[in-house]
């Protein structure tokens, strides 16, 4: 659920390794920075129903419409009512947009027909300084849950965490009023960030309470 910076990305030399990591291609960056140990790493089977899926990682503006659009439904389908309860709001075109970001990579989980049924979206990136890579969204279809696919996906995260220094942690952002979720990454070893929001007083005698957290989990180097 993380939202985008629109406007406010600084500019880095492209010595930068977070920079470089972001340039790199698709092939370069499975090879570089994912580093799957076998290559056997695109397939996976259902241990419920035994039905065989298939994991890609692909950047944003080389997916096809239609797999964007998928994407976009499983966001609408499983998080939509905890955007509508929050301070955000759902705002359908404004998220399709921060799905088309540049620089954000997809793995994406699809069926033997070649259907989306679940991804998880990343990207390389400073967080208040910190060089993190950024879980900007996790969702599976409810087929899919509950049978460790989702620590699968996280894995992959990690992986390209531990193998894209100085990045030494993964982050993401969870909203408060989803416990399924929030207990999915605390199980997962993600811990409440410095960086993330405090209940603070206002003017006028009124307080802010966040309704999201943010998440990290540390990595080692690789």
């Amino acid at each position: 659920m993380k939202a985008l910076k629109q406007g406010t990305k600084r500019r880095r030399a492209t010595t930068d390794p977070i920079e470089q990591a972001n340039q790199k291609d698709d092939d370069a960056f499975i090879k570089e920075h994912l580093c799957p140990t076998t290559p056997a790493w695109t397939e996976w089977t259902s241990p419920k129903t035994q039905n065989k899926f298939s994991f890609g990682l692909i950047r944003s503006g080389n997916m096809s419409a239609e797999d964007l659009k998928a994407c976009f439904r499983l966001v609408e389908e499983t998080s939509k009512a905890d955007y509508e309860s929050s301070s955000v709001g759902w705002k359908p075109a404004k998220k399709m947009a921060e799905m088309k970001s540049a620089e954000l990579r997809y793995i994406t989980v699809k069926d033997v027909a070649g259907s989306i049924c679940g991804f998880t979206s990343l990207m390389p990136t400073y967080e208040e300084g910190q060089p993190v890579v950024y879980c900007y969204e996790i969702h599976l279809g409810p087929e899919l849950q509950g049978l460790g696919l989702g620590k699968i996906l996280m894995g992959f995260l990690e992986s390209v965490a531990a193998n894209t220094p100085p990045i030494k942690k993964v982050m993401l952002t969870c909203f408060l009023s989803n416990q399924r979720a929030l207990g999915f990454y605390q199980n997962s070893g993600f811990e409440k960030d410095e960086i993330s929001p405090e209940p603070r007083k206002l003017r006028f005698g009124k307080e802010f309470v966040p309704d999201y957290v943010i998440m990290s989990k540390a990595v080692g180097s690789r």
